[in-house]
């Protein structure tokens, strides 16, 4: 039994202005968005997290059902400069790294990085959009598909002779984002995935930050969810066909049927898997209770900022509270691309908790 109530997983936004590439699809750093030219404009300076702040977080997380953490998924976290003292955290307070990347491995290469972070890793998400070089760089604008497919061979590589020697085994995951550029190549992507021993392909669908993006939804109407309707039929035949090196089936997540009423709700009666589950953080400290865009995650409330109060304070607060209680009132969440049904997500969060023992 824990001692303290508190999220299970957080969310850091450690460096959420650093990338090296500009996919299409980025709140942050898309070929489309001003998000950086207007910060440049502004004269503000690029957020970058005190490390002081993910220490004092974990250590007021000591009794809490605490088991992983996330460095920054609204840039490549593995440009923060502290990140090896990340993993050190890690080490210190007894929780896993999970990681999303987008497969460059910048500054170190694959097989650095893979030293570093699988022994104290639960799960590492690739961006990977796309099964061809093409569609990959199309989308991924910055990327070469050719080394980032050596990049997951060189990781896995590693990633196995840890596991095969006693140590941990950390999952490896593709993670996508569905939209109409690529959606052909969703059960390439899966047969990809099974050849190179990546274990599990995850993704969402799409949210639409810039006037560009808005025809690459396929929640937009009938005929592009029957299109993807028909990707998903697909892709359920070839992961039953496609084996992983082990024998075992490649993992799917979020990869279902759309519903016709998905132009309005995702999910109709879905719950969020998030609330009174897991936490984020933004650079500057503020309390964010999900993943949805930034500026959607404002329109939520203000819970407050980790520099100022305890994340124990916040998450029992009465703000978080009517969150937890109201938070279909919200057009945010009602709307939202990553609402599940009840089912799903319990199996989903078994899945994910067993990969952090």
């Amino acid at each position: 039994m824990h001692q303290k109530s508190g999220p299970w997983r957080i969310t850091f936004d450690t460096n959420p202005d650093d990338c090296n590439l500009r996919c299409i699809m980025c709140e942050e750093h898309s070929v489309y968005s001003t998000c950086q030219k207007d910060r440049k404009a502004s004269g503000l300076p690029k957020r970058r997290m005190d490390i002081n702040l993910i220490r004092k977080i974990l250590e007021e997380s000591i009794g809490t059902p605490l088991k992983e953490i996330i460095p920054s998924t609204m840039g490549e976290p593995l440009l923060y400069r502290q990140f090896e003292e990340i993993i050190n955290l890690c080490k210190e307070y007894g929780v896993r790294l999970n990681l999303t990347t987008n497969g460059t491995f910048p500054r170190y290469g694959a097989i650095e990085w893979a030293k570093k972070i699988v022994p104290i890793g639960s799960d590492v998400k690739i961006s990977w959009n796309g099964a061809t070089k093409k569609t990959s760089e199309l989308i991924m604008i910055g990327s070469n598909f050719e080394k980032r497919v050596q990049n997951v061979k060189d990781f896995i590589q590693v990633r196995d002779e840890i596991a095969r020697s006693g140590g941990n085994y950390c999952r490896i995951t593709f993670q996508l984002t569905f939209m109409e550029i690529g959606l052909e190549e969703v059960p390439d992507v899966v047969r990809l995935a099974a050849s190179l021993g990546v274990d599990r392909v995850k993704g969402h669908h799409l949210w639409v930050f810039t006037r560009e993006m808005e025809n690459q939804t396929l929640r937009r109407n009938k005929e592009a969810m029957q299109r993807w309707n028909e990707v998903v039929k697909k892709t359920l035949e070839v992961v039953e066909k496609e084996r992983l090196p082990n024998g075992n089936k490649v993992l799917l997540e979020n990869i279902y049927f759309l519903e016709e009423t998905a132009t309005h709700e995702l999910v109709p009666n879905g719950i969020c898997p998030f609330l009174g589950q897991e936490a984020w953080v933004s650079a500057e400290g503020r309390f964010g209770p999900c993943c949805a865009p930034d500026q959607d995650r404002k329109k939520l409330g203000d819970f407050g900022n980790l520099n100022e109060t305890s994340l124990e304070e916040i998450w029992k607060g009465k703000a978080y509270q009517d969150l937890r209680r109201n938070y279909l009132i919200h057009s945010v969440c009602k709307g939202c691309n990553m609402r599940k049904k009840k089912e799903d997500f319990l199996v989903e969060k078994t899945e994910e908790q067993l990969a952090t023992v």
